[in-house]
């Protein structure tokens, strides 16, 4: 894998999770939920902040970036509060490992903006109750 279809895999990543944190933010209650709805919240900024990030990356390299989905679908139910945090948990581990693939296939600024977003996804991780692991990102 290039360093550029390394950063088009977690721009790719990065656009499912954007599509996917709003759809979870949907179907969450800040009133009911407050704590999972700004975790949610946050979650989604972040994953926002990441994609923008990337597709700069690659609009310096003068590569078009890979596009998003018109429609992604959840990986799993969205109607309880512990099926959304699941969803969230099942999200940041797919993003942790297009990034732990980032962080194989890049290297000086690339690979550092990559180990951050990777160490980014599994505090978020965290918050929605996954467990800790010794190396997040491996598969």
């Amino acid at each position: 894998m290039t360093p550029v279809e390394a950063l088009q895999k977690a721009l790719a990543a990065e656009h499912a999770s954007v599509y996917l944190y709003g759809l979870l933010g949907a179907r969450a209650s800040a009133s009911a939920q407050p704590v999972l709805f700004a975790r949610l919240e946050q979650a989604y900024a972040e994953h926002r902040t990441a994609r923008d990030d990337l597709v700069a990356r690659l609009a310096r390299r003068d590569v078009d970036p890979v596009a998003s989905e018109t429609d992604y679908a959840a990986p799993g139910p969205t109607s309880t509060p512990e099926e959304i945090e699941a969803v969230a948990r099942t999200l940041e581990r797919r993003v942790a490992l297009t990034y732990g693939e980032t962080v194989a296939h890049t290297a000086g600024e690339d690979r550092l903006a990559a180990v951050g977003a990777l160490d980014a996804t599994a505090v978020r991780g965290l918050g929605f109750g996954e467990p800790p692991t010794d190396f997040p990102g491996l598969g």
